[in-house]
Parts: C-alpha cells; sequence; structure tokens
C-alpha cells in the first residue's frame, strides 16, 4: 500500500516545515477517536519523546488533538522508541505515539505510531490517518464528560526502566562501561539501568538542551566513543542514537563492533544454548558478506530481507524467527521484545561478555567482515534504470567477477532518484572493479 506521508519509520520532515502542527494535531484528534470514540469507548494512548526542541510542540499538538476527540492522554516525557512500544504493549493501552526523528538533526521530526501490542502501526490504519488529515474523512469533537483528559504517566517511564534491570540476569560489577547517549532519549535511562547492575559507568552527552541531539556524537558518529574507550580505558563502549532504538559497541581496543557483528555474536550465542529459534539469524540485504560467511561456517541460516527494522519484524514475526537486525544496529531479540531497543541490545551483548568470559574482541574475530564500496548515481528514472536489461546482465558479470567470493547489489533509492551501487569483495581494489563493471551500464541513465 503506497502511503503519502508516513514512511517505513513514521511521518518525517522538518519541523514546521514538511511536518507541522497541524499534521501532529490532526494524527492525535484521528487516533483519539478511532481507537476511542468509534468504537464509543475512551481511548487510553501513550506518548513519548525525543529531547529536540520541536518535540514539545508536537507533544502538546498531539495531547490536544487526543482529548478534543475523547481519549486520554497518557504523557511519558523523554523516553526511547522502544519504551513507548514497551509501555503501550504491557499497559493496555490503545496505541502508543512517539515524537522522534531518531537519528535525524534536531531541525527534523517525526511521528511514530505503534499498535497496542508495541508493534508499527498497520499500513491500513496510517492510511486512513493520511485521508483525515488531507479531508476526506470527518471526526466527530468530544463535548461534556467525553472530553479526554491528560495523565503525567511518568511511572510509564520507571517501570520501562525497570524492564531493563530486570532482563539482566548478571552483575557487572568491575566492568567499566562507557555510554555515548547522543544527548537523546538514552540520556535519563540508561545509566540508571547500567548503575544499577553495578557496572562503573562512564556516560558522555547526555546534557540534552533541545538543539545538541545526534551532533557528532551517538551512533552515526562512533568515532566520539572509540577515541573515549581508549581514552579511559573501558572494557566496552555503547552509543545510542537519538531514540535509543540503535546500539553499535566498541570493543576493549577501541573497534566498532556494528549491527553485524552484534547479530554474529548473539546469534551464536543463543544458538549454543539453544535459544536461536530455527538456527536462522534475519539481516538485510546490506549486511556485509563476511557476515553470512561466518553464520554459514558455524551453522547459522541467514535469511534475508529488505533494507528496514519494518522487514526484518516483518520476516522473523511470519516465520518464528527470534533475532534479526540491520548493519545501523537495530536489532531485535524476537522473544523478548517486537522492535529495536538500543539499551536492550547492550545488555545482551554484556550478557553473552559474562557468561563466555571473553572480551568483546575475541567474541567477534571470527567474522572477516569485507570492504565496501558503494556508488550513488542520480538517474532520470530509478525504476526504469534497475530493470534495464544492460543493467542486470552488468550485475551477473559483476558476479562472476567475484567468482563467488563477494556480492554486488544494486538498489533504488527509497527516497530519491537514485540507484546505489554496492560491491563487496576481499580487497578495496576487486570492490572497486565490481563496481565499475554495473557502473559503466547505469551511466547511460544519469542524470545530465
Amino acid at each position: 500500500m503506497k502511503l503519502k506521508y508516513f514512511g517505513t519509520d513514521g511521518f518525517r520532515g522538518k519541523a514546521n516545515e514538511g511536518l507541522n502542527v497541524d499534521h501532529a494535531f490532526k494524527i492525535g484528534r484521528f487516533v483519539g477517536w478511532y481507537y476511542g470514540a468509534r468504537t464509543d469507548k475512551k481511548a487510553r494512548i501513550v506518548l513519548g519523546k525525543d529531547t529536540r526542541r520541536s518535540s514539545y510542540m508536537f507533544e502538546s499538538a498531539l495531547v490536544a488533538g487526543l482529548v478534543a476527540s475523547g481519549a486520554d492522554a497518557y504523557m511519558l516525557h523523554v523516553i526511547p522508541t522502544p519504551g513507548v512500544s514497551y509501555v503501550t504493549a504491557n499497559g493496555a493501552f490503545d496505541c502508543g505515539i512517539m515524537i522522534t526523528a531518531s537519528h535525524n538533526p534536531f531541525s527534523d521530526n517525526g511521528i511514530k505510531l505503534v499498535n497496542t501490542n508495541g508493534e508499527k502501526m498497520d499500513d491500513e490504519v496510517l492510511k486512513l490517518v493520511e485521508d483525515y488529515i488531507d479531508g476526506k474523512i470527518d471526526v466527530p469533537l468530544a463535548t461534556g464528560d467525553k472530553i479526554g483528559c491528560t495523565v503525567d504517566f511518568m511511572q510509564g517511564r520507571n517501570r520501562y526502566i525497570a524492564y531493563l534491570i530486570a532482563s539482566a540476569n548478571f552483575s557487572l560489577q568491575g566492568v567499566k562501561v562507557g555510554l555515548d547517549c547522543a544527548n537523546g532519549a538514552a540520556s535519563s535511562v540508561a545509566k540508571p539501568v547500567f548503575d544499577a547492575l553495578g557496572a562503573d559507568v562512564y556516560v558522555f552527552n547526555n546534557t540534552p538542551n533541545g538543539f545538541n541531539i545526534n551532533v557528532n556524537c551517538g551512533s552515526t558518529h562512533i568515532e566520539e566513543m572509540q577515541s573515549y574507550v581508549l581514552r579511559n580505558n573501558l572494557d566496552v563502549g555503547f552509543a545510542y542514537d537519538g531514540d535509543a532504538d540503535r546500539c553499535i559497541a566498541v570493543d576493549e581496543r577501541g573497534r566498532v563492533v556494528d549491527g553485524d557483528l552484534i547479530l554474529y555474536l548473539c546469534g551464536r550465542y543463543l544458538n549454543k544454548h539453544g535459544g536461536l529459534s530455527k538456527s536462522t539469524v534475519v539481516p538485510t540485504v546490506m549486511s556485509n558478506f563476511g557476515l553470512f560467511k561466518a553464520l554459514e561456517e558455524i551453522g547459522i541460516n541467514a535469511e534475508k530481507t529488505d533494507v528496514g527494522d519494518k522487514y526484518v519484524y516483518a520476516c522473523m514475526r511470519q516465520n518464528g524467527y527470534s533475532l534479526g537486525g540491520e548493519q545501523s544496529g537495530h536489532v531485535i531479540f524476537g522473544d523478548i521484545e517486537n522492535t529495536g531497543d538500543g539499551i536492550m541490545t547492550s545488555l545482551r551483548i554484556m550478557e553473552v561478555i559474562r557468561a563466555e568470559k571473553e572480551t568483546l574482541s575475541t567474541l567477534v574475530r571470527p567474522v572477516k567482515l569485507y570492504p565496501q564500496l558503494l556508488i550513488n548515481v542520480p538517474v532520470v528514472d530509478k525504476k526504469a534504470t534497475m530493470a534495464a536489461p544492460e543493467v542486470l546482465a552488468a550485475v551477473e558479470e559483476a558476479e562472476k567477477f567475484l567468482e563467488g567470493n563477494g556480492r554486488v547489489l544494486v538498489r533504488a533509492s527509497g527516497t530519491e532518484e537514485l540507484v546505489r551501487i554496492l560491491a563487496e569483495a576481499p580487497t578495496d581494489e576487486l570492490c572497486k572493479r565490481a563496481d565499475d563493471i554495473v557502473l559503466a551500464a547505469v551511466e547511460k541513465y544519469r542524470t545530465e
């Protein structure tokens, strides 16, 4: 189903440009009615936000819309996106709303909707929301005692923190852990969790001011954590993004442990202890070729999906798999959650480190990540380019050139008229040569 406003990760845009307070008010108006008055009941809807300045504005607009339609709005205030999912699913709420633009700059924002199970909202409901925004549906205002109320629900965030702590059945006494909170939603959550487990916690980028979220920090600027780990002689470091649904780790030697390596680390451990359903991990097509080879060597299957944690989770749910994720650090542990949770991911990594009594660098050493070379080519028509016979033939030629010891992936951008050419091979030179084979065919369709 083609949606107008909502993408794979919510309704995104520059604050008060692509996404404005009128949109937020209307989203609140519709979901408040849809989950409440439409079925002759009072809806209970929980909402949270990240730390960017505009999140407070959008929160007010959403709450106004919700109560105007007769729903009760439970305000979690600043909390990670997975915290909203957890509270929604475990607090008998009709749906949840998160205000965030994830790893984007502070000038952007977004609205994510989750269903009563804490899962991303079905497209059918999102299409109805869009129809209301565009004036195709009428929704009545609540009156009299039908008007909703607001509830300061800070205890919901406390329950989420308690849940994270309870999920860890180990002590981190004597372990030096670094946390980069990206000046975002993890700032008030991550440190209390690790403190409760007894870790020696070193935290930075945890003083949000509304404008510094994701600025040269967090999972998209992992070099900050790399130098911090080495400078402070830490055992491990974890960097989150603005809404803390991602986690990228850094080992004791200052080397990056991305989502692919996390999938290997946790997949191997779970499989060893009978906790990896069907001995299968669910990465995306963008995961490194070295991950697939390493998983194959230890007897673990890889079920690839399109890019996006939405598709990873859909594959996991449909097939009963228990572990999946993306290179970017979105990792989903299907036996305990239904969305990526950066803090939970860091706890699962610590579980493996403690149980195996090994350093993080040792545990991920078997994976030999291949060099990658990505070329973005602006084209007139990405669909026509992708379907062109000479492009398809060039991809096949490049694959044959690599002789099974690498791969070439050609994808159309989801948001721009771009074709992305990605080559993976044992050396940078082989990557370039494989990319050049495909690039020669795509050049015909390049934008002048």
